[in-house]
């Protein structure tokens, strides 16, 4: 296979860190939802604007199929409809009591899931309480009605829609992946994988890392998912980079894939996004030890094929839909001192042409 390459074309800042992030179809714009609210960027003039605030740091935003209305998702609970056009507030639902943590639409357009849960000790062995209110639910994209609300172990991470928008996924703390039918509201499958949780023995007694990001298969029959090796301390960051590849639709969910030996250095990987073409896919995160934090592999056979060290915490990472360029989201750490009266940008986005020698 030919090796890949990639040229970075263009590189700019937000006044605060990106935590999620969605791409035009036409590949010109991105929202960003930022700590201080949602940010419309101009890729080509590398300009932004905020179009809304939430009560709290915004974790999601995405376009919807229409190109004009923009969806996001808070740590107030809160999901906001804005229109691209006018920038004015369309429609607030107030669906959380505790944080959004994800949030993703499906890809016909019809549907939101957003996902919450906070992780209080449960028993003698810390396990997770339950759920306070439903983990995850399901929404009309196109009039805010709740369509389902969906049980899961707290907190609930992440979320994903396959490509037929026929099913939603959902992983937690525990590693533990739930997926449901989304017509219907029936669980259809789940399995656990504790490679990405771990027990914290030093400094702190507690769980903590889980599944930070997974995505569908272009086929719809496998799951891609992303965290962060088991670690003993709790502060130290350094799990290995960690993605695993799950056959979900079998009758019995398997692991096929992950990581090789000698691809991985430490850190917490926090995104993953599939390549248009459906060949090969990116997995982007934190940098603890390595020497690479956004890297690509081979779908089919999992070998790693080009990598990337930004010197930044990447959030999000997208393709444009001709899959020629692979766009970057993130924080580069967060300033404690002002410098002329005002805290230094330090939101990141960057765009890599894709070349294969």
């Amino acid at each position: 296979m030919n090796s890949i390459n990639f040229k970075r074309t263009t590189h700019f800042r937000l006044p605060t860190a990106i935590l999620g992030a969605s791409l035009s179809a036409d590949g010109q714009s991105m929202v960003a939802a930022c700590m201080d609210g949602v940010y419309l960027a101009d890729l080509e003039s590398k300009s932004a604007e905020r179009i809304v605030q939430h009560e709290s740091y915004v974790s999601s935003a995405v376009f919807l199929p229409d190109q004009n209305t923009i969806v996001s998702a808070g740590y107030d609970g809160t999901l906001k409809w804005t229109e691209r056009s006018s920038r004015q507030l369309v429609r607030s639902l107030d669906l959380h009591r505790f944080w959004s943590w994800d949030m993703a639409v499906s890809p016909d357009g019809g549907l939101i899931a957003s996902v919450t849960g906070q992780y209080l000790a449960g028993g003698y062995r810390y396990e997770p309480q339950p759920e306070q209110e439903p983990s995850v639910r399901i929404v009309s994209a196109d009039t805010g009605q709740v369509i389902h609300s969906l049980s899961h172990v707290p907190s609930v991470q992440c979320v994903a829609f396959s490509p037929d928008s026929r099913f939603v996924a959902a992983g937690n703390l525990m590693g533990e992946v739930r997926i449901w039918d989304c017509q219907s509201g029936d669980l259809v499958a789940s399995f656990i994988t504790g490679d990405f949780t771990s027990w914290g023995v030093i400094k702190s007694h507690c769980y903590l890392g889980g599944i930070f990001s997974l995505c569908f298969s272009p086929d719809g029959g496998h799951l891609l998912l992303a965290g962060m090796g088991p670690m003993r301390d709790p502060m130290a960051g350094n799990g290995r980079q960690l993605w695993q590849k799950w056959a979900w639709s079998d009758a019995q969910p398997r692991k096929v894939d992950e990581t090789h030996e000698g691809e991985s250095g430490e850190g917490l990987m926090e995104a993953l996004a599939i390549h248009p073409q459906g060949t090969q896919f990116v997995m982007g995160g934190r940098l603890r030890g390595g020497d690479w934090n956004a890297a690509m592999f081979d779908l089919a056979g999992g070998s790693r094929l080009a990598t990337l060290k930004t010197g930044y915490r990447i959030t999000e990472a997208m393709f444009t839909q001709d899959g020629r360029y692979l766009l970057l989201a993130g924080t580069q750490g967060q300033p404690s001192r002002q410098e002329d009266g005002r805290f230094p940008d330090f939101g990141r986005i960057e765009v890599y042409e894709i070349a294969a020698d």
